[in-house]
């Protein structure tokens, strides 16, 4: 239960923040429509990590090259979340670009999308992945512990059944993306 009010304090920050915006009451009703989705899902909470990677989207800028076509996120793994992101985001826009959701083989060559969520079943895999990625402006998500070190962006991680954010600037960085800095006071900053 704890965990469930967690995601809510995380979902009211990102009102405050998207409450400063002309949009950011119709974002707002968004967001409330997922909390009961959440709490019929208190086992799973990808219902929520779901609405909270779309509004990633919001706030991590890819390069020019990255702003056509379809606007990709990639689920690498056996996790509950590709089913919530294909029920929840799926069909929905990032500005201009359809969102499209496609699952990948950590082994895959072309993990072409710009956003890639690594399952907690695929974290062994994360050198591979990282070097699968490197050069190309993808948004590396991950949800086991110590990732956002080993090369992922942002790391969601169980803290006293709380749900937190690691947030590695220098990974986002590298991969030519920029994040803006309310983003950034949402989680914790891991070097």
């Amino acid at each position: 239960m704890r965990f469930f009010y967690q995601e809510k304090n995380i979902i009211r920050r990102l009102f405050l923040i998207i409450g400063r915006h002309k949009a950011g009451f119709i974002i707002c009703l968004f967001l409330v429509s997922a909390i009961p989705t959440a709490f019929a899902q208190q086992e799973t909470n990808y219902a929520v990590k779901a609405n909270i990677i779309y509004h990633f989207t919001k706030y991590i800028d890819w390069p020019s090259d990255k702003k056509s076509g379809d606007f990709i996120i990639g689920v690498i793994g056996n996790t509950a979340l590709y089913n919530e992101l294909k029920k929840n985001i799926a069909n929905k826009m990032v500005v201009n670009q359809k969102i499209v959701i496609k699952k990948f083989s950590a082994l895959a060559a072309g993990l072409n999308c710009q956003v890639l969520f690594i399952g907690d079943d695929e974290s062994d895999n994360i050198k591979k992945i990282v070097s699968a990625t490197t050069g190309s402006a993808t948004l590396l998500i991950s949800e086991s512990d110590g990732l956002a070190k080993r090369g992922s962006c942002i790391n969601f991680v169980i803290v006293a059944d709380h749900l937190k954010l690691e947030i590695n600037k220098d990974n986002i960085e590298e991969r030519g993306l920029s994040i803006a800095s309310e983003l950034l006071q949402l989680g914790k900053i891991i070097k």
